[in-house]
């Protein structure tokens, strides 16, 4: 984030509207310069007291620009000390009915546009709920939307984090319903599944140990289910579970993140091992998925167990692949887009895994054989 010289100048002139106290400071929208302060509502608002709001000046946005816009701080700023202000001078640049909205404002308006397009459902109200309003909650509510406010909301997330991503997405929304001429999609990063730090995974014997140390029938169920589908955690509470038992092991998930899916169980002997077909869904309850996923995390936390309920899913992932399953099966059994499963679980395979995936295509015997010449038969003794 590069610092111009008219940027300096705007910031020096701002901290010196402020240390003298003249309650507006100047803010650049575009190529032209705004003021910026608690001021009385315009003629044919519908509110009745004081609010931030910006005056277009009409005045561009240069050096020469911000010293005009200086004196009309200070002229406003006294009138407004004196409570003699009126829109009146400025309404050919502010137009009646043109009024600008609050963070807050935005923010509706936008949970209204995206309601528009989707049914409320559980799954939509959750996903507004973890991708924009958390990032809304934020920011200043009864603040006009600005410069200041995108950037520091982006500073205060790590370059090249999945939090810095969706910070930016949602700002852009915000951006884009407001009509800001301001580009937050820059300063997404690079962050990617492939970023997630590798840590070791579980092994079979270790998923196998830690199911047998669980006392409760219910989540000693949940566990097997998990580390059997490769599911993600509230995915267990959407179970087609009154065709399972006639299914031959193969799982039908109702509503995961991204719709119905079926699926095969990775090992299939652990069914019959763990009787997961003698269902027992644990009695937890949540608003939406994500309250059912943290309700999974937080007994795995309370009984100690030395992984996360995600690491079974991950562990699914890699134990297909020494399965020999096929990525693009594998990606559509997990619920998630071949792209998506190259990206993330490549990551999690070392040498092992390579070297074991290697030896069962030259162990194939369908496999094909390079083709020799002349005098390469020759040398191949008949058995």
């Amino acid at each position: 984030m590069t610092t111009t010289k008219f940027d300096s100048q705007l910031l020096i002139v701002n901290q010196r509207l402020k240390a003298g106290k003249i309650g507006v400071t100047l803010q650049q929208k575009g190529n032209r310069l705004y003021l910026r302060g608690t001021l009385p509502p315009r003629p044919g608002s519908e509110k009745t007291k004081p609010y931030q709001q910006e005056i277009a000046l009409g005045i561009e946005a240069t050096i020469e620009g911000i010293k005009t816009a200086e004196k009309a701080a200070r002229q406003v700023g006294g009138l407004l000390a004196i409570g003699d202000f009126d829109w009146q001078p400025y309404l050919r640049h502010n137009p009646i009915g043109n009024e600008l909205k609050t963070i807050a404002d935005l923010v509706q308006a936008l949970k209204a546009d995206y309601f528009m397009r989707r049914s409320k459902t559980p799954k939509s109200l959750s996903t507004w709920q973890t991708n924009y309003e958390e990032v809304f909650s934020r920011l200043p509510q009864e603040e006009l939307l600005s410069k200041e406010i995108l950037i520091c909301a982006i500073k205060a997330t790590n370059p090249d984090t999945r939090m810095r991503q969706k910070t930016c997405l949602a700002l852009a929304k915000l951006v884009e319903i407001a009509n800001f001429n301001f580009d937050v999609k820059r300063f997404s990063g690079n962050y990617s599944p492939t970023k997630v730090s590798k840590r070791e995974l579980p092994s079979d014997e270790a998923i196998a140990l830690w199911r047998d140390k669980i006392t409760n029938p219910q989540w000693q169920w949940c566990f097997g289910m998990l580390a059997t589908y490769g599911l993600r955690p509230h995915e267990v509470f959407h179970l087609d579970l009154e065709q399972f038992p006639r299914q031959g092991g193969v799982l039908r998930v109702m509503e995961g993140k991204t719709g119905e899916r079926r699926v095969w169980p990775l090992h299939p002997e652990w069914v019959e091992y763990w009787q997961l077909m003698d269902v027992k869904v644990p009695g937890c309850t949540g608003r939406n998925n994500k309250e059912l996923g943290q309700r999974v995390s937080q007994y795995f936390r309370r009984q100690g167990i030395e992984f996360r309920p995600y690491d079974l899913r991950h562990a699914w992932a890699i134990r297909s692949m020494e399965y020999g399953l096929e990525v693009s099966l594998a990606a559509k059994q997990m619920g998630h887009s071949v792209a998506i499963h190259i990206q993330t679980y490549h990551a999690w395979l070392d040498e092992h895994h390579q070297q074991q995936a290697f030896e069962r295509l030259l162990n194939n015997p369908k496999r094909p054989i390079a083709p020799l010449n002349n005098s390469q038969s020759e040398l191949i003794v008949p058995s």
